[in-house]
């Protein structure tokens, strides 16, 4: 047993050891009041004030959700409306110098995913790193992203991004507890994948998160996933119906039972992933709305934030799962027009299509295949060029006073799973980064070959980034991004290049018409 001081109580954790290192857990505890009843939709409200000792022995429930269509063979999650505002901390020690504090925010097309995750454990990379590990839980799917300002008016602005206000509550828990745990919380560092990172590129842009975190990972998101008030509106009406309401009776939604509410967000779910080539996102958050009121790519241009240290890459194969698990469908057109539909939705214009093939045959050395093709303009849509969109916001010349550092990585380590069509492929710099990887989460990827040397690699940096605002560490060099577009190519070993596939870079720079709001 572990006992952990807060304000006011304390929290009952258990101790183990982690490669002959002692590492204290302390589980599933609550960061804000159940946002059920008459907080459902509502902002999450703060703990009130307390005394005693809470159990911290056992995983919290996950916000609801239904179960992961893309892994049909794990079990569901256990879920809870009411408990799913946990989080969890993972400690090398409650006393001594205070440690940098890596916050967690998990993926999931925020639609699934949990803090419980196996994947998510904290444990090896807080003993390898001496660093305070947090992994926590936000609302997902309607309950935390369902437009509704301008059905039910005043008290509903923001509904659109409650589980982004979650995340702000749950640091605001951190930077008023996590002293008692032995983290710092003067050095606070965001880190999070897939949609956790597009969290972490909303949260960039939302006046409230000034000063809750000093530094930024962001790997595989961006800034730009987000909806305009009036697509969110039609998101909004769609989902009323599959909910067998309409916009006269909005408000009974505030009583429907959680699992009604699940079954119409499954359907929606359906009917977005047959008609999308790349990655279904079903619920958004909203701009113009009181948390967020411009794109968060725009308040970057503009400053906010702009004194936070920033890590930012991608995966080479992002949308190889998109490409390789979505079943073929009879009316699917053939692999360039796919492609073309994809950069369509990225902002490009509609006849763009074979110039970014040129633009790929030349980073390629040879003609892209149809799969190829498509996966890289999924990988370039979806991920990388938005990421090369945020990197280029934060370019400042070298040594402006007050500004946090930027820093970019590409992830080029292949998985061997499926003969390899995988590649580089989206959440594989996972176990990398938290240690596992021959855990029993990562063996499909990894397959018993992925090498310890990249994980010691990454984990180390990610930790230095954490204590010191660089990633560079002993034997790994790592300038800032810069005009020069310093990027860290993680492989075995890892080298540093710059502007890597600067040939795709230049078409979206010179092609993309707008910031473009997910539809």
């Amino acid at each position: 047993m572990k006992l952990a001081s807060s304000n006011g109580g304390t929290f009952r954790g258990t101790t183990l050891a982690v490669d002959g290192t002692p590492v204290h857990r302390f589980l599933g505890i609550p960061y804000a009041q159940p946002p059920s009843g008459d907080l459902r939709f509502h902002p999450p409200a703060a703990l009130p004030g307390w005394t005693g000792e809470v159990d911290a022995t056992g995983y919290g429930p996950a916000a609801p959700q239904n179960p992961d269509a893309a892994d049909p063979g794990e079990a569901p999650l256990a879920w809870s409306e009411d408990g799913c505002l946990n989080l969890n901390v993972w400690t090398p020690d409650t006393g001594g110098p205070a440690r940098p504090v890596m916050v967690w925010i998990h993926g999931g097309a925020y639609v699934t995913g949990a803090n419980s995750d196996g994947m998510y454990d904290g444990a090896r990379l807080a003993a390898a790193t001496d660093t305070v590990v947090v992994a926590i839980n936000y609302r997902l799917g309607a309950l935390g992203f369902l437009h509704l300002a301008h059905l039910l008016g005043e008290g509903f602005g923001d509904s659109s991004n409650l589980g982004l206000l979650d995340q702000l509550e749950a640091l605001r828990w951190v930077r008023d507890n996590i002293a008692g745990f032995g983290g710092d919380p003067h050095n606070v560092t965001l880190f999070g994948e897939s949609a956790g990172a597009a969290a972490i590129g909303t949260l960039l842009g939302m006046p409230a998160s000034e000063g809750l975190f000093r530094r930024a990972i962001m790997q595989s998101g961006t800034a730009e996933r987000f909806r305009t008030p009036e697509v969110s509106a039609r998101v909004t009406a769609e989902f009323l119906r599959l909910c067998g309401l309409d916009e006269s009776t909005a408000g009974e939604m505030a009583a429907l039972p959680a699992e009604r509410l699940l079954a119409a967000q499954q359907r929606m779910q359906e009917r977005i992933a047959a008609e999308n080539y790349a990655v279904p996102l079903p619920f958004q958050p909203a701009v113009g709305t009181p948390s967020l009121p411009e794109p968060p790519l725009d308040a970057v241009r503009n400053g906010l934030n702009s004194g936070v240290d920033l890590l930012v890459g991608t995966n080479l194969n992002e949308g190889s799962f998109a490409v390789e698990m979505r079943p073929d469908l009879p009316d699917d057109p053939g692999y360039p027009d796919r492609a073309a539909a994809v950069l369509s939705a990225g902002g490009l214009p509609g006849d763009c299509a074979p110039e970014y093939a040129e633009a790929l045959a030349g980073v390629l050395k040879r003609e892209p295949r149809g799969k190829e093709l498509l996966e890289a303009a999924i990988a370039d849509s979806v991920y990388r060029q938005p990421s090369n969109n945020l990197l280029d916001a934060r370019l400042r010349p070298a040594g402006s006073a007050g500004h946090g550092g930027t820093f970019a990585y590409l992830f080029t380590w292949p998985s061997p799973a499926m003969g390899g069509k995988l590649g580089s492929c989206h959440t594989l710099d996972i176990p990398f980064v938290f240690r596992h990887l021959d855990s029993p989460d990562a063996a499909y990827l990894t397959r018993g070959k992925a090498p310890q040397a990249l994980s010691d690699a990454m984990s180390g940096a990610w930790a230095a980034f954490a204590r010191n605002g660089t990633p560079a560490q002993p034997g790994l060099a790592w300038p800032e991004y810069g005009q020069r577009r310093h990027t860290m190519v993680l492989n075995d070993p890892p080298r540093l290049e710059a502007d890597p596939r600067s040939g795709i870079r230049m078409f979206f720079a010179a092609n993309q018409v707008r910031q473009q709001p997910v539809s």
